[in-house]
């Protein structure tokens, strides 16, 4: 007990608080962009005639803003965080976890600030990317380096499944990185690049780092987090240890397959996309399994949906889980793709899972972490439970609008009248799309509302947290 306690004191918070406040911030922005770019699909005026504020600019800032600005740093703060208290030990290397902190900002911000001028990593020809993308090689590296060397200074002998997941994450998404974005420089000193693949290897190569983002980065990580947080707010051991083993080992051999299911109808070879579809539903399986083991650890504690809001999320995040990790597979079917590829359903596909499980699993751990770091109780629940409906008729409204535009899409551009020809012109699909767009700008309003209130509550918190503190050390002098 009291090598524990000694432990917990010398746990590095700092950091992790540095990267939870980072979250948040890339957060709200991120999502606040991917909100205007949205509108702007409804409305066309909203461009502006300004070059900076166009859709073809905005989109990419909005998916490097959420994905790596607010999903990446909840995963430093959570993976760090999760590898201290499981191991009761330290994080390792003090000044190495501040080089990740300050590596990842300026990476996000330089990307956003070249997708804003127009510097973009075309597949055939870059310009300014490569050395971005040498900040963010050498930033992973000692990110990996840290959490291995933490591993190893574990004072318990076994090694928690969510560290198992993370450790996938880390190591897959350096191989994806690196590989991805191999290229030739055109020459020594100059910033301008080109790809080192072309033709449909560029193709194969694009898609299978694509797909694996999601496996790994967006999937495997966020199962980490999700296996520590959900017992711990459930205050219930996780359902099955074996179940989320077979889990883990299932979905890191299973993802690295599937990425040319997003190839089909294309130059790919056939039997190459035949095999990443094949896989894609044999990946529904450890998938379901995982989904069905974190909801099965509420057993026993149910009643605390009915009282706790951050349980709410957690639970609704598998939820989604579960819904995404169906509806992949089956858009990987062929015929199934052949209407759905190229069209909305696929928008509305991803934003199932980074709306619903991937931002929803995060702000229940952040409810749930945030506190322990400030040792305090959280500012206001009733502001969790407003954020909690806001964020879930948010996501309802955006997935329902974009099956309703997408599968509309697939239907008009795919019809014939009685002499063969096409029944409709592409003019008249995108008139069609007016009305569900307008819906999915109206759910994403609500879900970065959700999420400016959400980081209020947890700055009110942090306030609230070293306020006491402060009393308390003045009370003790």
């Amino acid at each position: 007990m009291a090598h524990s306690m000694a432990a917990k004191a010398e746990y590095n918070y700092d950091i992790i608080k540095k990267f939870a406040a980072m979250a948040m911030v890339w957060g709200v922005l991120g999502m606040f962009v991917g909100f205007y770019a949205a509108s702007e699909l409804a409305f066309p005026f909203l461009n502006f005639d300004n070059q900076y504020i166009t859709f073809g600019r905005l989109r990419p800032v909005h998916t490097t803003l959420v994905i790596f600005g607010f999903g990446g740093s909840a995963l430093f703060a959570t993976s760090y965080y999760i590898v201290q208290r499981t191991c009761q030990a330290s994080l390792h290397g003090k000044g190495l976890a501040t080089f990740t902190f300050w590596g990842w900002q300026i990476s996000v911000a330089l990307g956003v600030v070249s997708y804003m001028l127009g510097y973009t990593q075309a597949r055939e020809y870059a310009e300014f990317e490569w050395p971005i993308d040498l900040l963010i090689t050498a930033t992973w590296l000692v990110y990996l380096y840290v959490y291995v060397m933490t591993l190893r200074k574990r004072s318990q002998p076994h090694i928690y499944v969510a560290n198992w997941f993370f450790m996938a994450f880390i190591l897959a998404t350096a191989i994806l990185h690196v590989f991805n974005n191999l290229a030739v420089p055109v020459d020594m000193f100059g910033m301008k690049s080109y790809s080192l693949f072309s033709g449909v290897q560029d193709a194969m190569t694009q898609w299978w780092y694509g797909h694996n983002a999601v496996g790994f980065f967006l999937t495997a990580a966020f199962l980490g987090m999700m296996y520590y947080f959900v017992p711990k707010q459930a205050g219930r051991p996780v359902y099955s240890y074996r179940l989320s083993v077979i889990h883990f080992w299932a979905l890191v051999f299973l993802y690295m397959w599937v990425g040319g299911h997003h190839l089909h109808w294309t130059a790919l070879p056939d039997w190459t996309s035949t095999l990443a579809a094949t896989f894609s539903i044999i990946l529904l399986m450890p998938s379901w399994g995982g989904m069905i083991n974190g909801i099965m650890t509420m057993s026993g504690a149910w009643d605390k949906l009915r009282t706790d809001p951050v349980m709410r999320f957690l639970i609704v995040s598998l939820s989604f889980y579960g819904m995404s990790t169906f509806e992949g597979p089956m858009m990987a079917l062929k015929s199934v793709n052949a209407l759905s590829h190229y069209t909305d359903w696929t928008i509305g596909h991803v934003h199932s899972g980074a709306l619903g499980w991937v931002a929803m699993v995060s702000f229940g751990s952040f409810y749930h972490m945030v506190p322990k770091l400030y040792n305090t109780k959280m500012y206001s629940e009733k502001l969790i439970f407003t954020h909690f409906w806001l964020a879930t008729i948010g996501i309802v409204l955006y997935i329902t609008a974009m099956w309703t535009s997408g599968i509309g899409q697939g239907l008009i551009l795919r019809a014939f009248d009685s002499y063969g020809n096409l029944a409709y012109t592409f003019v008249e699909s995108v008139s069609y799309l007016h009305g569900p767009y307008i819906t999915r700008a109206i759910g994403g309003f609500l879900f970065v509302t959700g999420a400016a209130i959400m980081a209020y509550n947890l700055y009110m918190t942090a306030k609230q947290g070293k306020r006491e503190a402060a009393e308390a050390a003045a009370a003790a002098a």
